[in-house]
């Protein structure tokens, strides 16, 4: 069975959408397209794992800033394999349950994560925020425990 797996991206709405894309993946099979993503809401589509969904959306729609557009595509084994490790990123993911826009983890430090699995050296454009969430270690844990704290004081 041929695989095709698509890199979308989309723009972030409002103004900052100038500074900031949204990613995911779509599993292409015959007729059928899955688009795996994470989304900052959790448990929305039939198919979620807190904050990883599994067609929240039609796999070609943007996300609320314009139409996406594919950035990469792949096919043969490492479709295969980048497959493999989407359908398995329910219980492989470790950030599913947690979701934070800046620094991370979000949609873009998800989409690294599945690439950095599969031995992929592509690095995600520098308008996925997040994307570094992963390299940079301790200092995000500190800066995303501070910005959860932030929106926790201020929704009281």
């Amino acid at each position: 069975m041929k695989n095709i797996i698509q890199l979308r991206v989309a723009k972030i709405p409002g103004i900052i959408g100038y500074i900031a894309v949204h990613y995911w993946f779509v599993i292409i099979r015959e007729n059928q397209k899955d688009r795996w993503e994470i989304w900052q809401n959790p448990n929305l589509s039939q198919a979620s794992w807190g904050h990883l969904h599994k067609n929240l959306m039609y796999y070609e729609n943007g996300v609320g800033n314009g139409k996406s557009w594919v950035e990469k595509e792949w096919t043969g084994e490492i479709a295969l394999s980048l497959t493999e490790i989407i359908e398995n990123s329910p219980q492989n993911y470790k950030y599913n349950y947690n979701y934070i826009y800046y620094p991370g983890p979000n949609s873009n430090t998800y989409v690294q994560w599945v690439l950095k699995e599969a031995k992929i050296d592509y690095v995600l454009d520098k308008k996925g925020l997040g994307k570094d969430y992963l390299e940079r270690g301790i200092f995000n844990q500190i800066i995303g425990n501070f910005s959860l704290s932030l929106v926790n004081f201020f929704n009281k």
